[in-house]
C-alpha cells in the first residue's frame, strides 16, 4: 500500500499527540468491544497486566506512523514483537482467524471514532488532502499490525496441524497392527469352535480366547473414539469448575467402583477454578478407572482419592499459577522399571502379571496428548504393593469464588466419600 508523503502536516502531529495521551482510554474501549463479541471473559482477553500493556504500545506505534510520513510501523521491532505476542496469546486462547481480523477491525473503528471526535477541537490549518492521508495512515498502520498478529497465529496453527498429522500417521500404523492381530486371534478361535474333535474344556478355552480379543477390539475402538475427539479444538470447548468435573466423573464411575469394592473419595475443598471440561473429565476418568482396575484384592479396604491444589510454577522465566490434580490409590502399585513408559501408546505395566485386567495401553497416552495440547503435564509416583499417585497439572490464570454448596455431593451422589 502506497501513501503520499506530506511532511509537516500540523493536524497529523496533533492527532498523534492526542492518540498517545488517550492510549489507555482507547485500550479500554477496544477491550470492551472485543469482550462483547467473543466467548472469553474480559479478564481473560489480556490475563496479565503485561499483556494488557501490549495495546498501548500498538497505539504508540500507530501514532508514530501517523505523525511521521517517513516512518514504517512494519520495521518497528517493539510494535511488531507485541503484535506477534498477541497472535501467540490468541492461539492459546482458542481464537479463530476470523476473530483475529475482527478484533483489529474493532480497533480501527475505535481509533477512527476517537480521531473524529477530537478533529474539530484542533485549531490547525489542514487541507482535505492532508486529512484523507492521515486517515489512510491510520488504516495502513492497523493493517500492518494485524498482519503481524495473524501471521504468528497462523504459524502456530500450521505447526499444530503438522504435529497432529505426524502423530496420526504413527498411530494409524500401530493401531492397524493391533487390530489385525486381535481380529486374527478372535477369528481363528471362532473357526476352531466348529471342529468336532474339541472337548468341552477346549471349547471353553477357545470361547474365552475369542471373548478376550473381541473385548480388546472394543477397547481399541473406544480409545479411537476418544482420540477422534482430540481433533476437536480443546481450547474452544466448554469450561466448568473443577468440583463439577470431579463430581461428574465420580458419578459415572460409581457403579464400576462398587463392583470392584473400591470407594471413590474426594478430599475437600477442591479449588473452584474453571477447567476445560472435556480434558479434565477425560483425564480423571482414565486415572480413576485404572486405579479401580488395579486395586489390590488382598487389602480389606480399597480406595481411590481425588485431591487438588493451586501451586506456583515458573514457565518461560515467569511465575504463574497452575492447578495440580492428584488421584491416589492403595492398589498394587507400579514397578519402577515400568514408570518411564506408562504414558506411551500401547504400553501396559501389568500385562504379564495381571492377565485378567483388559486394556489397550492407549488411555494414559491419550491423557498426556490432551493435556499437552492445553499446556499441561502428567506424571506418576508409585510404590509396588502400596499404591500410586497419578497427577496432572494445567495452567490456572485465575480462580473463582467457591460455591456455598458442594457439587460433589449434589452431582455424584452417596457413592462418593468426602474427606475434609
Amino acid at each position: 500500500m502506497e501513501s503520499r508523503s506530506l511532511p509537516g502536516c500540523p493536524l497529523a502531529q496533533e492527532l498523534a499527540t492526542r492518540l498517545r495521551a488517550a492510549r489507555r482510554d482507547i485500550t479500554e474501549r477496544w477491550l470492551e468491544r472485543i469482550a462483547s463479541r467473543v466467548t472469553l471473559d474480559a479478564n481473560r482477553l489480556f490475563p496479565s497486566d503485561e499483556l494488557l500493556d501490549h495495546v498501548p504500545v500498538l497505539v504508540e506505534g500507530i501514532a508514530a506512523f501517523v505523525e511521521d510520513p517517513a516512518a514504517d510501523v512494519a520495521t518497528e521491532p517493539p510494535v511488531i514483537a507485541k503484535a506477534m505476542e498477541l497472535g501467540e496469546l490468541r492461539y492459546q486462547q482458542g481464537f479463530d482467524a476470523y476473530e483475529i481480523f475482527k478484533e483489529y477491525e474493532i480497533l480501527g473503528s475505535v481509533l477512527f471514532h476517537y480521531l473524529a471526535s477530537v478533529a474539530d477541537e484542533i485549531d490547525r490549518p489542514c487541507t482535505r488532502e492532508q486529512l484523507l492521508y492521515c486517515g489512510q495512515r491510520v488504516f495502513q498502520a492497523v493493517t500492518l499490525i494485524q498482519q503481524a498478529t495473524a501471521m504468528q497465529f497462523l504459524r502456530q496453527t500450521q505447526g499444530r496441524i503438522r504435529d497432529r498429522e505426524d502423530r496420526l500417521r504413527g498411530f494409524n500404523r500401530m493401531v492397524s497392527h493391533e487390530l489385525k492381530n486381535r481380529v486374527g486371534a478372535a477369528s481363528g478361535a471362532v473357526d476352531l469352535l466348529s471342529e468336532g474333535w474339541l472337548d468341552e474344556r477346549q471349547r471353553d478355552q477357545f470361547l474365552g480366547m475369542a471373548s478376550t480379543n473381541l473385548a480388546a477390539i472394543r477397547n481399541v475402538l473406544d480409545d479411537l473414539a476418544a482420540l477422534s475427539r482430540l481433533d476437536e479444538d480443546l481450547r474452544q470447548q466448554r469450561n466448568v469448575r473443577l468440583p463439577e468435573a470431579v463430581a461428574e466423573v465420580s458419578r459415572r464411575l460409581r457403579d464400576f467402583a462398587r463392583v470392584h469394592d473400591v470407594s471413590i473419595e474426594v478430599e475437600e475443598p477442591l479449588p473452584p477454578v474453571e477447567v476445560n471440561a472435556a480434558a479434565v473429565e477425560l483425564s480423571l476418568t482414565n486415572y480413576i478407572s485404572n486405579a479401580v482396575k488395579y486395586s489390590d484384592p488382598t487389602k480389606p479396604r480399597r480406595w481411590v482419592c481425588v485431591r487438588a491444589r493451586l501451586a506456583d510454577r515458573e514457565r518461560d522465566g515467569r511465575t504463574g499459577k497452575e492447578l495440580v490434580v492428584e488421584v491416589s490409590d492403595n492398589g498394587v502399585g507400579i514397578p519402577e522399571d515400568a514408570r518411564a513408559n506408562l504414558f506411551k501408546r500401547f504400553f501396559r505395566a501389568h500385562k504379564d502379571s495381571l492377565r485378567d485386567v483388559e486394556g489397550t495401553g492407549l488411555g494414559l497416552s491419550i491423557v498426556r496428548e490432551t493435556l499437552d495440547d492445553l499446556g499441561g503435564r502428567t506424571w506418576v509416583e508409585s510404590t509396588p504393593g502400596e499404591g500410586s499417585v497419578f497427577s496432572f497439572a494445567l495452567p490456572a490464570d485465575r480462580s473463582s469464588e467457591a460455591r456455598e454448596t458442594s457439587p460433589i455431593r449434589q452431582l455424584a451422589g452417596d457413592g462418593v466419600e468426602l474427606r475434609p
